[in-house]
């Protein structure tokens, strides 16, 4: 599992919109903050609006604002809207698992546990969690252990 450069960019313009509250940000301007290029940036965005974890608005007035609450809105969301997958392996790529050793493989338990601690824990961090003015983002995750990461 590989979080691709769609989804961590996702995920910044996320945060940096959750600080803004309600108002509407320029895509060049998100671009500018986030150092990349507004036409991948744009590519972006328009997940998130088909996702309707963001509302876009043209004109003078326009640009992007989140259409969820921080509070409620989860890193699991986010990536789920970009990625193709983030399951450890490619059978629990769809919620139907079409391997045809499904009934008789003897690790698949040990990968539908990751897959749904990975899940689990992606879906725990909401964006509120995040703060510019802290030095790192603390949580715990499904195990009870306490992670940090340093934005």
């Amino acid at each position: 599992m590989r979080i691709s450069t769609k989804g961590r960019y996702a995920l910044r313009v996320m945060i940096e919109l959750a600080e803004r509250k309600d108002e509407y940000v320029k895509l060049q301007e998100l671009a500018e903050s986030q150092q990349i290029s507004e036409k991948y940036l744009e590519g972006i965005l328009g997940s998130l609006v088909r996702g309707k974890l963001l509302t876009g608005a043209r004109g003078k007035a326009g640009g992007y604002k989140l259409n969820c609450k921080p509070s409620e809105c989860s890193v699991w969301q986010i990536l789920s809207v970009l990625e193709t997958s983030v399951a450890p392996v490619a059978c629990l790529d769809d919620d139907v698992n079409n391997c045809e050793r499904a009934d008789i493989c003897i690790t698949l338990p040990v990968w539908k546990e990751l897959n749904s601690i990975i899940r689990n824990y992606l879906d725990s961090v909401k964006l509120d969690q995040f703060k510019r003015n802290s030095p790192k983002v603390k949580g715990k995750i499904p195990n009870g252990k306490s992670w940090n990461c340093g934005l």
